[in-house]
């Protein structure tokens, strides 16, 4: 029986707790109320698991572990510029680029995990290939194939969500068979490197996931990006707990498995949000990304336009509101005066309500996010399935820069959103689409709500349009 010397108790001990933290502020993340405290909760957890693993290496209890001075630079060094990188960029990020953030941070921990087992993989190589069996190579080559195709198709990701790579689908001759040929061969990468554990089968693995991972990416479109960073993330655990297997740490497998099946069950109700199977949206060439603006009305009818006035009498008479936030609003970052404009609309004693759908926004979660920033209480925070039934008692519901998650088409069969669970808007009485034009969103069809009659157009970005009704509300109101 093996006996353990007090600190590697104090470290398993120290794991555990971690673990539990991690548990504990996952389930605390599915609710806004407690998302904030959970964060907290399951960081707190990390940081004490990385100070136990630093601790434990800096002690020499484990006779393998060898670290060098240079070794010693570089756990310093990347443990401050890393540290001090995720903290700035956690502080000056713009709630609109969290998307972007949270898609680096992807890539981050994919391509770590992977570079770790790289790394295990060549020092046996060249010191112990006896212990090179294959519970130390599947794991090992598992670890560099989800890490690989996680770093670079999150980098790609990245691009398209910050407008550095065109956010449309991106096909070109022979990438489909380019895609299969990179999958194949990264698979007999893997079996390659199984049976015979070489420099020259690791090296087709890491160039093959790359470029698989790349591949993935690109034909995905804008329409489908919060499913693809869900799935990224779940690849981001995965490849973490593959690493925890080949380091035999505990808090890496346990950390990585909830990241992966977390992120996994997230994109499974991201999937169902949209009525699409992961199958096809993987396969890609759905949504346009960011076009140019369309001045055409939607679905061949005629929209009709309104001013600020029309706008603010209706709000200032109304006895229920439901504001419905899209992406528009967040790229004009308009949140605070989302928040500002409920809160004046509240304290008139006019019931307000704000109608999240799953996939609006870039992430999921990103309405959430951006209303939580902008103090909006979370008990008017009203997910898709809450909020449906209360539209028809609404006297107006204001869209502001949703899409295609507002669309009636979704009902009927036979165009690209056929299917897809949307927010009943056209049942409110009277609505109100704040949007800078009258074009499509990211699923590259007309928006019928727009023709609809009871549907008021008020042209504008988003911020400037919300502060002119403040302004127009307070006046009427008063």
């Amino acid at each position: 029986m093996e006996t353990l010397s007090t600190l590697d108790v104090i470290v398993r001990l120290t794991y555990l707790g971690a673990a539990v933290t991690f548990v504990l502020g996952l389930h605390m993340m599915g609710s806004p109320r407690t998302a904030r405290r959970g964060n907290f909760l399951s960081a707190a957890g990390m940081a004490a698991a990385i100070i136990a693993a630093v601790v434990y290496l800096v002690s020499g209890e484990d006779p393998h572990l060898h670290v060098t001075t240079w070794g010693w630079v570089a756990l310093a060094g990347g443990t401050v510029v890393g540290g001090l990188y995720g903290l700035i960029s956690a502080r000056v990020v713009e709630m609109t680029a969290m998307p972007q953030l949270v898609s680096l941070f992807n890539a981050v921990g994919g391509g770590a995990a992977a570079l770790v087992a790289t790394v295990d993989f060549m020092d046996r190589l060249a010191y112990d290939q006896s212990s090179m069996g294959a519970e130390f190579t599947v794991p090992v080559t598992l670890d560099i194939l989800i890490g690989s195709v996680t770093f670079t198709g999150s980098l790609i990701a990245a691009g398209k969500l910050q407008g550095w790579v065109p956010g449309k689908p991106i096909v070109f001759v022979g990438s489909r068979l380019l895609t299969i040929v990179s999958a194949l061969a990264s698979l007999a990468a893997v079996v390659w490197v199984v049976a015979d554990p070489t420099l020259m089968g690791l090296l087709l693995l890491v160039v093959a996931a790359s470029l698989f991972g790349v591949l993935m990416v690109l034909p995905i479109g804008g329409a489908d990006m919060p499913v693809v960073v869900s799935l990224l993330n779940a690849f981001t655990g995965l490849a973490v707990a593959m690493a925890g297997f080949v380091v035999d740490n505990d808090i890496m497998i346990i950390a990585g498995a909830l990241v992966g099946a977390s992120g996994s069950i997230l994109t499974k109700l991201m999937a169902d949000a949209m009525n699409r199977p992961i199958s096809s949206i993987m396969v890609g060439g759905f949504g346009t990304g960011d076009g140019p603006a369309d001045t055409s009305a939607g679905s061949g009818g005629e929209a009709r336009l309104i001013g600020v006035d029309d706008v603010a009498i209706q709000l200032a008479y109304a006895e229920k509101v439901i504001i419905v936030p899209g992406y528009g609003l967040a790229a004009a970052q308009a949140q605070r005066e989302a928040g500002d404009l409920g809160s004046m609309l509240e304290e008139k004693g006019i019931s307000v309500y704000y109608a999240i759908h799953p996939v609006a926004g870039r992430m999921p979660g990103h309405m959430n996010v951006l209303l939580a920033e902008a103090d909006v209480p979370y008990t008017q925070l009203k997910e898709m399935d809450d909020i449906n039934p209360e539209f028809e008692t609404a006297d107006v519901a204001l869209v502001v820069g949703a899409n295609d998650v507002t669309n009636p088409a979704a009902r009927r069969q036979g165009n690209t959103i056929s299917g897809m669970p949307i927010l009943d808007v056209d049942h409110a009485r009277s609505i109100v689409v704040i949007k800078r034009s009258l074009g499509h969103g990211y699923a590259g069809l007309d928006n019928e709500l727009y023709t609809d009659p009871k549907t008021g157009m008020f042209l504008g970005d988003a911020k400037t349009a919300l502060s002119d009704l403040i302004a127009a509300v307070k006046q009427y109101a008063d």
